[in-house]
């Protein structure tokens, strides 16, 4: 039986896990989706040793960056990003070999592509942690400018309480990289000029738990597209299993 799984500490809810066993059982793959929470990246060889049928795995907080080093390729996207978060393992005997990918520019474009529209040319990061990279990544692969929200006084990026109405109106597509509003602190919200939002701004969350943030509560208020990460969610999940059985 092959096995795949998910890399990270603490691992609390994994969607990973219950949507690939259930695409297993649904499909009659023999095969198993487990969880490893491993407190230091050193012990991702204690679980390549100890699961030799591994063929891929996830990869979660903190060790999108960690991992790496321990890698013996990592894709060209990946690299360009910094962060990776699906490993295909190929083994030879007792040896393996460990490529990276990055499925989130894959999700997060191939989701918020269809809502892009032409008087769409510039983006708000918000944020500037583990998703955000490969969010200006894809954005940026779309033929938008970017740049960064962040609370703290960084090169290259605009603070929130620099915000005007007139910035949201240039930069009306919004993508939020933060874990405000996710549940269960779901009265939460990015601080930003929402009034300045129109029916020509485009907000998009990662977070999917609620399904409708307060982020997007407010700005549908003023007439704004939104849209949250399910479906990225989703689309992450069949680029991860593409990646484990792809030749290149």
């Amino acid at each position: 039986m092959e096995k795949y799984g998910l890399i990270g500490y603490p691992l609390g809810h994994s969607f990973s896990i219950g949507y690939f066993n259930e695409k297993f059982q649904n499909e009659h793959i023999n095969a198993r989706y487990m969880n490893f929470e491993i407190p230091t990246i050193e012990d991702l060889h204690e679980v390549l040793d100890t699961n030799p049928e591994l063929r891929g795995l996830n990869v979660t907080i903190p060790y999108k960056q960690k991992v790496i080093p321990y890698l013996d390729e990592v894709s060209p996207e990946a690299r360009a990003i910094g962060a990776v978060n699906v490993i295909r393992v190929t083994r030879k005997g007792k040896n393996f070999h460990l490529k990276g990918f990055n499925s989130d520019v894959i999700g997060f474009t191939q989701s918020i592509e269809p809502m892009i529209q032409s008087f769409h040319k510039k983006a708000l990061i918000l944020g500037t942690g583990g998703a955000s990279k490969a969010i200006d990544y894809g954005l940026r692969s779309l033929g938008l400018e970017t740049v960064f929200v962040s609370r703290y006084e960084r090169p290259g990026t605009i603070q929130y309480n620099k915000l005007t109405a007139d910035d949201i109106r240039e930069y009306n597509v919004i993508v939020n990289c933060t874990p405000l509003g996710m549940y269960p602190k779901v009265e939460t919200c990015p601080d930003l000029p929402y009034e300045a939002m129109d029916r020509n701004t485009l907000l998009y969350d990662l977070i999917y738990n609620p399904d409708e943030t307060l982020f997007m509560k407010r700005g549908q208020q003023y007439g704004a597209t939104v849209k949250n990460g399910l479906e990225m969610l989703l689309l992450q999940a069949f680029a991860s299993w593409e990646f484990w059985h792809s030749e290149g």
